[in-house]
């Protein structure tokens, strides 16, 4: 344990020394960021602004508010974002769990014990793992690390995971060997993703990144 925790903070600080703070998740208030973790799956995040853009400008980025539209208007209002029928509905879902079980409140979901309040978010359907940990992680601030593409093909490449690791033991990796703490996991995540648009990619970019010097085996991953 203590030669993990010591390469993941190795991890983090080199690339925190390349990329600087990276001031993730963008997003005005709580809700703006929950409503972007949903409507980012599976897409760029500026098509996800675009929709957020055009939620801004309808004056409807209030939980009220945005449940009460028509489902129609509201698929348009997000189509940017793609699969904008889909991401409607759990949009839809999303916003009635938050009204009903905690009125609307953030607050209310920092009181609830992080364990029930995941259970819960992952109850409602179109909730997974990843949007569920931003949500917890990213608008509620409490200490989930977030799972991605980009961590799953860092850690592959540096021999910190095998090919057939799942979300939960990678996820365990991070919170078993760092202290938990919101703002370091809200800081490590973003950094990975950065480092995986700059470098890490599915046909990987080693040459500069600030990871370099660290064991890899990069053939065992290549597309």
């Amino acid at each position: 344990m203590p030669r993990q925790t010591d390469l993941l903070m190795s991890f983090y600080k080199k690339l925190l020394a390349r990329f600087g703070p990276q001031h993730w998740w963008p997003g005005e208030t709580p809700f703006e960021v929950m409503v972007g973790a949903i409507l980012t799956q599976n897409t760029a995040w500026g098509n996800v602004e675009k929709a957020i853009a055009a939620l801004k400008l309808a004056d409807l980025l209030e939980p009220r508010r945005l449940l009460a539209v028509e489902p129609s208007l509201l698929a348009r209002l997000i189509r940017p974002a793609g699969y904008y029928n889909v991401k409607a509905r759990r949009l839809r879902a999303f916003l009635t769990w938050f009204l009903d079980a905690h009125g609307g409140s953030v607050e209310s979901m920092r009181r609830r014990p992080l364990d029930a309040l995941r259970e819960e978010l992952l109850a409602v359907k179109g909730i997974g793992r990843e949007t569920a940990d931003s949500i917890l992680l990213y608008a509620v601030g409490l200490p989930v690390f977030v799972v991605d593409a980009y961590t799953y093909r860092i850690l592959l490449r540096h021999g910190l995971i095998l090919p057939e690791a799942d979300y939960d033991e990678i996820q365990a990796l991070f919170t078993e060997n760092l202290e938990r703490d919101a703002a370091l996991f809200n800081e490590y995540h973003a950094l990975i993703v950065a480092c995986g648009k700059a470098y890490c990619r599915p046909r990987p970019r080693c040459a500069g990144c600030p990871l370099e010097d660290h064991p890899h085996a990069v053939d065992d991953v290549r597309d």
